[in-house]
């Protein structure tokens, strides 16, 4: 049996296989409280060896879309614990991604209309978020100026991340994922040419520049330990005006060794190249490995193939899968038979009900002859 599919123990980690179901935008809770629906869409597919749910607001200022879970109320914390009773049901392990969008948000996103928070007060250029257009429709939105957070408020939004990990653990979450990578708050201090404090959070040194994040990751661990926390990041992405820079290496590399330190879940690297990026050089990913002696997830556009060729060659430990398992709740078993894979209905992937989140069959291999390639 390949790899990819056979138990996968190490650390505080113990999964049935090595695939794992990237997390994933779906906007399916109008009052941002977990439902039944989604005890089932996730449950569903608890085959997967670890489930990292859609991003999950810590607070009401770090949300940047509509009709997304959270993570800071009694009453959210109550419907993820439903979540979490139907996944654990199914033998499935999830942790849930904590997210601070930082300045990809709208002032209709905002409590009371306020401007977005941030590393900066810079605009994200060409970007949108999804909130209430001109007419009060929900729908994409320029993102709106945002303001620079002060010393005082960075500690508060660190508190932030610590009292949703700590919430999720009493949800029943096996951990938490900081979501530090796709532009949003995390990646908003690590760019230098996003980031220009002048405070111990500066982004023009190294230290300034990744003090935000290993705060955060501090504060999560001091909450609920570090066997139960994880990071994504996306070194070389492009989303939300992240520019490139010089120091970029050098920037996440630390990063490697300073997470290396902490003994955490695992780490979750995403490639934006399936998003229009160059995505990172291949050699990037196995300096990042060197300087990372744990768990590493990779995710991006990933085959059977290539998680296969990655994981021989001891570059990663587990493979994420994505838009894949949109439309196909069983995609471990249509992965390892080498079954064909249904399409998802982009027109479904944002809003709505349960058509394109929940009705999509498992295969069935006595009614279509099996693809002569597995993705």
């Amino acid at each position: 049996m390949s790899d990819l599919f056979a138990p996968f123990a190490r650390g505080g980690l113990s999964l049935r296989n090595r695939v794992a179901m990237a997390p994933m935008t779906r906007s399916r809770n109008p009052d941002g409280v977990p439902n039944d629906l989604n005890a089932l869409y996730y449950a569903q597919r608890a085959e997967a060896g670890l489930i990292v749910t859609e991003g999950v607001s810590i607070s009401a200022t770090a949300e940047g879309f509509l009709f997304i879970p959270g993570l800071y109320t009694p009453k959210q914390t109550a419907g993820w614990r439903r979540v979490m009773d139907a996944v654990h049901a199914k033998g499935g392990t999830i942790f849930a991604q904590l997210w601070h969008v930082g300045r990809v948000s709208h002032v209709s996103n905002q409590p009371g209309g306020l401007a977005p928070v941030s590393s900066t007060g810079r605009i994200a250029r060409n970007a949108q978020a999804w909130g209430r257009t001109a007419d009060g429709r929900p729908g994409p939105v320029d993102v709106s100026p945002p303001r620079a957070l002060t010393t005082g408020e960075v500690y508060g939004v660190i508190a932030d991340f610590a009292d949703a990990a700590a919430n999720a653990v009493s949800a029943g979450f096996d951990g938490v994922e900081l979501h530090g990578a796709n532009g949003y708050l995390i990646e908003q201090f690590l760019n230098p040419t996003v980031n220009d404090r002048a405070d111990a959070f500066r982004g023009d040194t190294l230290e300034g520049r990744v003090r935000f994040a290993l705060a955060a990751i501090d504060a999560v661990i001091a909450r609920i330990g570090a066997r139960r926390t994880a990071i994504r990041l996306s070194p070389y992405g492009r989303l939300f005006d992240m520019a490139h820079y010089p120091e970029m290496d050098e920037t996440y590399l630390h990063l490697a060794s300073e997470l290396s330190k902490r003994d955490l879940a695992y780490v979750h690297l995403m490639d934006q190249t399936s998003r229009g990026a160059s995505g990172f050089p291949a050699e990037f990913l196995a300096a990042f490995r060197a300087r990372y002696d744990g768990v590493l997830i990779l995710a991006g556009g990933m085959t059977r193939e290539s998680a296969e060729r990655l994981i021989a060659e001891n570059l990663i430990d587990i493979a994420a899968f994505g838009e894949p398992f949109i439309a196909n709740p069983d995609l471990v078993a249509r992965l390892r038979n080498r079954w064909p894979l249904a399409r998802a209905e982009r027109d479904a992937h944002y809003g709505g009900d349960a058509r394109g989140y929940t009705d999509f069959p498992d295969f069935d291999p006595g009614e279509a002859v099996a693809s002569p390639r597995g993705r």
